[in-house]
């Protein structure tokens, strides 16, 4: 059975010009990342940078590998993989070789879950992912979401606890289609995750996070998850 380790990294306290996160990025990543952190918002690229590293160090740790050490080789169904790529699927590659190691990382209400495969098998595809509820209240959630069946269960949810139910449902859907690698590209309403093989929730004793927040992670095999939540550090 495969051993799926999760971290949780509470919010990034950012002030001035947050030249910690600039100072790290530059020591710990790649310029495609540099470059594309850059392109972004200064908010959004400082959130971005500091994901990146805080998953490097993650890997780095996991594979007792420095982290700056590790090039960045993501793997992307339109661009292919390699050093230049740095969007898709995560993935890094030491000294030429790919590492093995599937990862997942993912954002919410401040937070960042990161996941992780250690000696995953070529072809081993995780995706995790964490949703706050404040986010599934809006009309029309449960049509652009939900598969009909879905629906209906929630039906019997009390007012007070639909946003848990639904950022449950959404967390399960965005792991799923993570791991898949269909992303959005597929309609979430067409996607029943109450029950999928690899597919599970999350519990905040289990990732370290708040437990407002739904988690869910999906391993193309048997999972079981491995917690260090809130050790980690950008």
């Amino acid at each position: 059975m495969a051993q799926c380790e999760v971290r949780a990294i509470p919010p990034f306290l950012l002030s001035g010009k947050d030249g910690g996160v600039w100072r790290d990025a530059e020591r710990l990543l790649d310029g495609v990342e540099l470059a594309r952190g850059k392109a972004m918002s200064p908010a959004s690229g400082r959130m971005f940078l500091a994901g990146r590293v805080a998953q490097r160090v993650f890997a780095g740790e996991l594979l007792s590998l420095p982290a700056a050490d590790l090039t960045v080789a993501y793997s992307c169904l339109q661009c292919g993989t390699g050093p230049g790529t740095g969007h898709g699927r995560p993935g890094y590659s030491y000294r030429g070789a790919p590492v093995p190691l599937a990862l997942s990382l993912s954002r919410a209400g401040g937070w960042t879950l990161l996941a992780a495969v250690v000696g995953a098998s070529p072809g081993t595809r995780l995706g995790a992912d964490i949703e706050d509820p404040s986010r599934t209240g809006f009309d029309g959630f449960d049509g652009l979401a939900l598969t009909p069946a879905e629906r209906r269960n929630l039906r019997n949810v009390t007012v007070e606890l639909l946003p848990a139910a639904r950022a449950r449902l959404w967390a399960r859907k965005e792991a799923w289609l993570k791991m898949t690698g269909d992303g959005l590209r597929i309609a979430p309403s067409t996607v029943d995750v109450s029950a999928r093989p690899g597919l599970r929730d999350l519990g905040p004793a289990e990732t370290g996070l708040p437990a407002h927040l739904a988690a869910a992670v999906a391993l193309s095999g048997p999972v079981h998850a491995s917690g260090s939540g809130g050790s980690g550090s950008s």
